[in-house]
């Protein structure tokens, strides 16, 4: 490993030592360290030292430089931020989780060292994420119109229900009747998805779930469909302001607006530690197989 993108979007106090055990860490290796720009300057707000080869803004000055990982700091939605800047580049990305849950943001923040070792010495492996792509009849995200967890479109600044017409390769699903409707990838099923009543989806399995928001009507359930799909919405609504997102980025619409939503042409590659696949993550973030129910007498 000779280079690095260290990626991040603010910092606290309490998470500076993190961030300096990284850095020492990565500069006693002898690594060229890069910096994403709106990173360093949280880092230079908490005057953290540092040696670094340059700073990054942009997916060209990415393809250009050509870091053999993106190490983001934070939590997932850092990772989901990351995904826009690296694109099709193929480089791996793993995060070093300084949220709460985090089940992509898999490194532990109390062993960056080992961590690091891991990286250096191949104990690792890489794990393909299927992204979704957003058609619109106008520019929406620009060239950033991907998503790793989810695409939604949302009512916006109106208590009124929103009404998603809704159809996959062209055949009629659904009008849902609802506050909104998601869109979510396998990664993505264990984000807005499954606390809306999805299904958790394992990564690989080819599908896309379609999971609404508070729906109007009682017999509504989310569903799985294959990502070979493609899935297109026509909106409306008592207001005609609605919202939709591609994970944590959200711009506003109206019935006027032509969308779809598609599988991407190429995938992201996350680093997955030895231990540390989606199905132990999953077991040891929602603790399953752990009876916490007390027995009194």
């Amino acid at each position: 490993m000779k280079k690095v993108l260290v990626f991040g979007q603010d910092l606290i106090e309490e998470n500076k030592i993190y961030c300096d055990d990284l850095f020492t860490k990565l500069q006693e290796e002898g690594i060229e360290i890069y910096l994403y720009e709106k990173f360093f300057h949280a880092l230079q707000k908490f005057k953290v030292e540092i040696q670094h080869n340059g700073i990054i803004s942009s997916y060209e000055e990415v393809v250009e430089i050509n870091p053999e990982f993106v190490i983001t700091l934070g939590g997932d939605g850092t990772i989901l931020n990351a995904v826009t800047l690296v694109r099709d580049t193929g480089i791996p990305i793993i995060g070093i989780n300084l949220g709460r849950l985090g089940f992509l943001a898999i490194g532990e923040k109390t062993s960056i060292g080992d961590l690091i070792d891991d990286l250096m010495q191949g104990h690792y492996k890489l794990e393909k994420r299927s992204l979704l792509s957003l058609d619109s009849n106008t520019s929406l995200f620009g060239n950033a119109n991907i998503a790793l967890n989810d695409f939604t479109i949302h009512k916006y600044a109106s208590s009124s229900v929103v009404v998603i017409h809704t159809y996959v390769d062209d055949n009629y699903l659904n009008s849902y009747w609802a506050d909104g409707l998601i869109v979510a990838t396998p990664t993505g099923s264990t984000g807005y998805s499954m606390s809306c009543g999805g299904p958790i989806v394992l990564p690989g399995s080819g599908n896309f779930v379609i999971t609404p928001v508070a729906p109007h009507h009682l017999t509504i359930r989310p569903i799985v469909i294959p990502d070979t799909s493609v899935i297109t919405f026509r909106i409306e609504g008592r207001s005609d302001n609605f919202l939709c997102t591609l994970d944590a980025r959200y711009k506003p619409i109206t019935s006027k607006h032509k969308l779809s939503v598609r599988k991407a042409e190429y995938s992201i590659n996350l680093v997955v530690l030895e231990g540390r696949d989606f199905i132990r993550n999953i077991y040891n973030k929602l603790h399953w197989g752990k009876d916490s129910r007390k027995i009194t007498h």
